[in-house]
């Protein structure tokens, strides 16, 4: 598959790297050409110094193949002006921008344009590592109000089943991460040492979620 990039700051060279490691074409634009030192040495795809939102730059870097774009660059307007046009112009719906103010990113989000909005979700990571019960969302669907999140949790619920944790908590188990592999619990399942939790829940009920895990069942310490 062919993917287009915007931006060759350190995002986008990641990207661009990771996405022809696996095989894919890629072709990179960035404003200033200097910029392209970025990428890895042994880079094949398309380097062009160009204006992202720029028609004549999006059809030098195959925007009318490609199956996806992505826009990276250091300026929230420029991110958010070149997805809507490749995804206007172009027809090319799998489009992500990065939008740092995470107001913006929401408004975007629900216009159909994905973002990615960097504050947030580096804050939640933070979160998740210093505080007990923290969480980890893996997914959020704000319209339909729902949420996929690994959870932390007191050691105090090893042994119980996910019967006993979707009952004290209102949620749903999605899947568990036991020894790096993802496995499906039935409802006699019980919680391991290591394991990672990953639970469904209604977005209003995270905090009431993480609390309930974050202490031994019945709340005692």
């Amino acid at each position: 598959m062919h993917i287009v990039i915007m931006g060759c700051g350190r995002t986008g060279a990641a990207l661009a790297s990771e996405f022809e490691s696996r095989g894919h074409s890629v072709a990179i634009i960035d404003r200033l050409g200097d910029a392209f030192r970025r990428l890895p040495a042994g880079f094949q795809g398309q380097r062009i110094t160009g204006v992202g939102f720029d028609r004549d730059t999006l059809v030098s870097a195959g925007v009318e193949d490609a199956y996806a774009f992505a826009a990276v660059s250091s300026g929230d307007n420029s991110n958010i002006l070149a997805a809507r046009v490749v995804r206007e112009t172009y027809g090319v719906d799998n489009v992500v921008a990065r939008i740092s103010d995470p107001g913006r990113a929401q408004v975007y989000d629900r216009l159909g344009i994905r973002t990615v909005a960097p504050v947030p979700w580096t804050s939640a990571q933070i979160v998740a590592h210093l505080l007990p019960g923290g969480t980890d969302a893996k997914y959020t669907d704000e319209s339909a109000g729902v949420s996929l999140r690994s959870f932390a949790y007191s050691d105090g619920w090893l042994g119980r089943t996910m019967t006993d944790i979707e009952a004290a908590t209102g949620a749903r188990v999605a899947y568990l991460q036991r020894f790096s592999e993802g496995i499906l619990p039935d409802a006699s399942t019980p919680l391991q040492s290591g394991d990672g939790l990953h639970l469904m829940m209604t977005v209003g009920s995270v905090d009431r979620v993480t609390r309930v895990l974050s202490r031994p069942p019945g709340g005692q310490s």
